[in-house]
């Protein structure tokens, strides 16, 4: 199956998807985006997630067809005109990139929550954040990212 989707702003066409395949193994094997990263695969950790439609998704749970005529926008599509976006910049600023696993999942996490909350309160932090998993930070200095961006 042929599948026609945009990301980060860019018409992308991958051929041979596989019935089966997820949004996930397209946007990483075939489209040459390793951002997302795959982790659990079953849409328990958020290491995964991107925009689909503006809303997020964690990519291992959606079908590539799915994606079929519609926008992606991955942690690579954040950034622009060479730079980081100040989300990406504030989890490198505040420490809160260990091994980077479930980086790319927060950072989109985060920048949803702060494009709907431009000044959220902890709890709100901690609720938009709470499906993703992270094994190294203890989240405190996720917390303080969080936190550096809304003020950014």
């Amino acid at each position: 199956m042929r599948v026609n989707v945009t990301v980060n702003g860019q018409a992308r066409e991958a051929d041979g998807v596989w019935e089966g395949e997820s949004l996930l193994y397209l946007l990483r094997e075939r489209l040459g985006l390793p951002g997302a990263k795959n982790a659990c695969e079953q849409g328990e950790c958020g290491s995964c997630t991107v925009y689909l439609d503006d809303v997020p998704v964690c990519a291992c749970l959606v079908a590539a067809g799915q994606a079929e005529g519609r926008t992606v926008r991955t942690v690579e599509g954040l950034a622009g005109d060479g730079a980081l976006h100040p989300v990406q910049q504030s989890f490198v600023d505040a420490g809160a990139v260990q091994c980077g696993f479930c980086t790319p999942g927060l950072v989109v996490a985060a920048h949803d929550l702060l494009a709907r909350v431009p000044d959220p309160a902890d709890e709100e932090i901690r609720e938009a954040l709470a499906g993703n998993l992270c094994r190294c930070t203890g989240y405190e200095k996720i917390l303080e990212a969080v936190r550096t961006a809304a003020k950014r």
